[in-house]
């Protein structure tokens, strides 16, 4: 198993932690990571973009000109889509995006993504960090100890003062480890975990 530092908000060494290789040693394949990536975001589509067809808009009941001598096209109404105005012909209509993949997969690329933050030198373990009450400012102190310009940081159970702390705070992200995902794992350049959400992690990730 590899080594880990374990530092404190001061980004002073207060021990060492072993990960578990099968977690945070897993070779990377960017497919896996590319096909969970593209999975999560279109889940998040909305889906709601919505144009009116000929037979949705108001009037266009009655013949706009008889058919025949006035020298002009015929037309039957002025919602037909040639016209200005008019509906629009296959246009978008709500609709849902979203898919799946196995579960396997999806554990798997977390795992990848695990492994890559770690590789890089971009994965710091910290022993604990609580904060009394909701304060940006304090939190980007922390943040600033670690030179650390974005970041997400996963807690072990959801850390209200922490998480309203870096709602204001551009750049920073702060999720339980049940909300843990590849997306953005890959959107922030720095991760940072705190070692009592370790067992957790892995109780996630190892069934």
């Amino acid at each position: 198993m590899a080594v880990c530092d374990v530092v404190n908000t001061l980004a002073e060494k207060v021990g060492e932690v072993e990960v578990n290789d099968k977690m945070f040693g897993v070779e990377v394949n960017t497919g896996v990571l590319h096909d969970v990536v593209c999975m999560q975001r279109a889940n998040r589509r909305s889906g709601n973009a919505s144009t009116k067809t000929r037979g949705e808009l108001r009037g266009g009941g009655a013949k706009p000109w008889r058919q025949k001598g006035t020298g002009r096209a015929r037309s039957g109404t002025k919602n037909s889509p040639i016209w200005r105005g008019g509906g629009t012909t296959f246009g978008p209509k709500p609709r849902d995006y979203s898919y799946n993949l196995p579960k396997k997969v999806k554990r798997l690329a977390l795992r990848m993504a695990l492994s890559a933050r770690l590789s890089e030198g971009n994965l710091v373990i910290v022993d604990n960090f609580e904060m009394n009450a909701p304060q940006t400012k304090e939190f980007v102190g922390v943040m600033k100890n670690f030179d650390f310009k974005d970041c997400l940081i996963v807690t072990d159970a959801d850390n209200a003062n922490v998480q309203l702390s870096a709602r204001n705070a551009v750049g920073y992200k702060v999720l339980p480890v049940a909300g843990l995902n590849v997306y953005d794992i890959l959107k922030f350049s720095k991760l940072m975990l705190m070692q009592s959400s370790l067992e957790q992690l892995e109780a996630r990730l190892m069934v």
